[in-house]
């Protein structure tokens, strides 16, 4: 038991030591490369701290190898270009000037409530409100407000259409049908709801919509008996 707490304390001092030396981007926000040098040498630690038949020494190299490779990595992310996007990959736009960039958000494996869940937790509720917002390439979200930004949203947006396809949930919110939102689509000559990135709605009568592959539109509509929320 004894000889298990010294080795692990051992393993803990050379991590202490690699990890600072690796940089206060390593422990922040990291980029791909980064956190797959992180769980290998996580993963090694642990194989000679659990099993004292494995020489410290095995384990003591073995980190300080992925130190190596992290610092000849990241010498080559700094200095040659080309490969920076390779390494750490690229910034991807997904809201522009158009509305919400599909395609980028496929790229990222993402979808358009992912981007919405985004938004609310960068304090913006609305999507007409936005003029850029990009995910960076260690995954952080940002976005560029329009200046009135915040007159734009005084009532919460929901998502009636996501992709083609009703929120059942929302729906039940608003007390509207889809047969009132079929009625909307069909008066600004979409055909189907399939057709329909994104429709949200908010309780003063706000409409944002996205046809796949258009640019956004925004519009008021007069909601059945007066009907908020």
């Amino acid at each position: 038991m004894i000889l298990v707490m010294i080795r692990t304390a051992i393993i803990f001092a050379v991590l202490l030591i690699v990890m600072r030396l690796m940089g206060k981007r390593q422990i922040g926000e990291m980029q791909p490369f980064e956190l797959v040098i992180t769980l290998l040498i996580a993963e090694l630690a642990c194989i000679p701290m659990a099993d004292t038949s494995i020489p410290l020494l095995y384990g003591i190299v073995s980190v300080l190898a992925i130190f190596v490779l992290h610092e000849a990595v990241t010498l080559l992310d700094l200095k040659v270009k080309p490969l920076k996007s390779v390494l750490s990959g690229k910034p991807s736009v997904v809201i522009n000037k158009n509305g919400i960039d599909d395609y980028q958000l496929k790229k990222n494996n993402l979808d358009v409530s992912d981007l919405i869940e985004s938004l609310r937790a960068a304090g913006y509720f609305s999507l007409d409100c936005i003029d850029y917002a990009l995910y960076e390439s260690n995954g952080t979200f940002s976005a560029l407000p329009k200046e009135n930004y915040e007159q734009m949203q005084t009532s919460l947006p929901l998502v009636i259409i996501d992709n083609g396809k009703y929120n059942g949930k929302n729906l039940q919110l608003t007390g509207l049908d889809k047969q009132f939102f079929e009625g909307i689509l069909r008066e600004r000559g979409v055909k189907h709801a399939k057709k329909v990135l994104v429709l949200t709605a908010d309780g003063e009568g706000k409409l944002y919509l996205q046809e796949k592959g258009k640019k956004f539109c925004t519009f008021h509509a007069d909601y059945p008996q007066g009907k908020t929320w």
